[in-house]
């Protein structure tokens, strides 16, 4: 009997090895996991959210398009460009009104001055009476700040659209916000 417990060996070789393995990949997933949480909790990510998209056609040559943007990311960003349909809308027929007021009523249909603009147009939601300017350059926009814009005559956008389905896409220095639209008639 003494002997059977002298030849006796505690763990195999192979055993052991597999063991180490184990605690190794178990300790090296502890880690990375603490690691992503430690950075991803840390950095504030851009979010636009979109809201009350609208697409209009007058039904003889002038169309709009109207939404509603929302920073809801943890820091203030750009807003590089604008496209409907595929096609830039230049800043020239870009109207906008920054806001840090809770937004509920839907955007509606703004008619155009005699030579196509929103110039000094205003847009009234609830009892607050929002004036629209006139973009010249990239728009910035706040943290949990809104952002009403208004598009006159977006590119491609005809009498023969009226029903159609129509994206519009923000561009930002991190990402592109893409959202679809039915155009509808504006009368």
């Amino acid at each position: 009997m003494k002997r059977f417990m002298k030849d006796r060996k505690a763990l195999s070789t192979v055993v052991t090895t597999l063991i180490i393995l184990v605690v190794a990949v178990l300790l090296a997933t502890v880690v990375t996991f603490y690691a992503i949480n430690v950075t991803t909790t840390r950095v504030q990510e851009e979010s636009l959210q979109i809201y009350k998209q609208h697409l209009w056609h007058n039904g003889t040559t002038y169309s709009e398009a109207a939404f509603l943007v929302i920073n809801t990311g943890g820091r203030d960003l750009v807003i590089d460009k604008i496209a409907v349909r595929g096609q830039e809308s230049p800043w020239s027929m870009v109207y906008y009104n920054k806001t840090n007021d809770a937004i509920s009523p839907d955007l509606y249909y703004v008619a155009p001055n005699p030579n196509g603009t929103l110039l000094g147009g205003t847009v009234t939601l609830d009892t607050t009476t929002y004036t629209l300017v006139q973009a010249s350059s990239d728009l910035i926009l706040k943290s949990g700040w809104s952002l009403i814009v208004y598009v006159t005559d977006p590119d491609s956008i005809s009498v023969s659209d009226i029903g159609v389905t129509v994206g519009v896409t923000l561009f930002t220095a991190n990402a592109q916000y893409y959202k679809e639209t039915n155009v509808e008639a504006s009368i």
